[in-house]
């Protein structure tokens, strides 16, 4: 992990033993809010996009209404929010694709820096390196030296996501050469790799914990900085000796950009005041999420940061999705 990402992630656990804000206006928010998640309902985003809209209302005392907008890998989702007004009512739950891979692989109809007001991260889970359990090796050191030795093909949720990039930094930073075969999604991936046709892949956390959990996949080593509180035995990436290595399935909330410093300030310091509350890593359990909060700063420099290292790892790794 590098530094600038290292002193965000520690600056934010700082939030969570701050008490809240003044509230900026005492007019904000008069009516309702409209919370914006770029993916259909159902689902790990729907859900924690749900869970958050539904205490974060209550602590505003107006009522945030979810609105699902899928579509062109939440590029629809990201125009709809660029282009409503900037008066604090219209938010969107980014993530790492519409803010992250998406922009640093392909040409989007929007700058995911410019054209956004940053209010706060909500929190990530990690990517997690897994293999067909049948696969000889225990740990990542035996890992390196079987792919080393014979071919070994991956799967990913698709081209340019984040199992697929996460696994092209494994493989520059330990110089192997691995064949990529992208899925249609992560359920057909994950079939392909229990089934022997692929022998690793590089999933968030909360989709690998089923399959980690019965046998079907072994886990061998996690992204972050820290071992996860739901796999305590597998060591980090970094633990293993790739100082620097990071890649996060992570959830924040952006509004249009212009947006007024006070109302920004109001709806950052509710947010964290949610991210604080006991419940709401229980409530998020199955999908492995811990709660990160961020200043709107912190927010548009991890944006920011996100976007410039994959845009970064694509270039060097030749990943251009641009049809």
């Amino acid at each position: 992990m590098n530094s600038t990402r290292r002193t965000l992630i520690k600056a934010s656990a700082m939030l969570l033993a701050v008490p809240g804000l003044a509230d900026a206006q005492d007019t904000f928010p008069n009516k309702p809010l409209r919370y914006v998640v770029p993916v259909a309902a159902g689902g790990g985003s729907d859900l924690i996009g749900r869970t958050v809209a539904d205490r974060w209302g209550r602590v505003l005392g107006q009522s945030m209404v979810v609105e699902n907008q899928a579509g062109g890998g939440g590029v629809i989702a990201c125009q709809m929010t660029a282009k409503a007004s900037p008066d604090g009512y219209s938010l969107m739950q980014g993530y790492v694709a519409t803010h992250g891979t998406n922009p640093a692989t392909r040409k989007v109809p929007y700058d995911p820096v410019k054209d956004f007001t940053p209010i706060g991260m909500i929190g990530g889970t990690p990517n997690v390196l897994v293999v067909n359990s049948a696969l000889p090796v225990a740990n990542l050191k035996e890992f390196i030296e079987y792919a080393r030795k014979q071919p070994v093909a991956y799967g990913s949720a698709g081209p340019g996501s984040l199992t697929h990039l996460t696994m092209e930094l494994l493989a520059q930073q330990l110089d192997l050469k691995m064949t990529h075969a992208a899925y249609r999604g992560i359920a057909p991936a994950f079939n392909d790799l229990i089934g022997g046709q692929t022998q690793a892949m590089f999933p968030g956390l909360s989709a690998a914990l089923p399959h980690i959990r019965s046998g079907r996949a072994r886990a061998l080593a996690v992204t972050g900085h820290a071992r996860h509180p739901l796999l305590k035995n597998t060591p980090t990436l970094e633990e293993t000796g790739l100082k620097g290595f990071d890649a996060m399935q992570w959830y924040g909330v952006v509004g249009p950009a212009g947006m007024p410093a006070d109302v920004v300030a109001r709806l950052n310091s509710s947010l964290n005041t949610v991210l604080k509350s006991p419940d709401l890593a229980d409530k998020l359990s199955s999908e492995a999420l811990q709660p990160t909060p961020m200043t709107p700063d912190q927010f548009r420099r991890y944006i920011a940061d996100e976007v410039n290292r994959w845009r970064q790892l694509a270039r060097d790794r030749g990943i251009r999705l641009d049809t």
